[in-house]
């Protein structure tokens, strides 16, 4: 895992991108939770559009992901 620094609202938010994405490519989506939410971006572009979803819609999600 590769743990990114940054700052939601104010707040630290620590994002975490797969051990398979290098520093140096290939790119991939980044991961953060805040108290309430799970956050997903795009790791090309950290200051674009994020997914925010409740930590059931990840739960949810996250068997499907797996899967493809």
């Amino acid at each position: 895992m590769i743990r990114k620094p940054s700052r939601e609202d104010g707040r630290a938010t620590e994002w975490i991108k797969s051990s398979y994405s290098t520093p140096d490519g290939p790119d991939c989506v980044e991961v953060a939770t805040t108290v309430d939410t799970i956050l997903i971006r795009d790791s090309k572009n950290p200051t674009g559009p994020r997914l925010t979803l409740a930590p059931t819609a990840w739960t949810d999600f996250l068997p499907y992901a797996s899967g493809h």
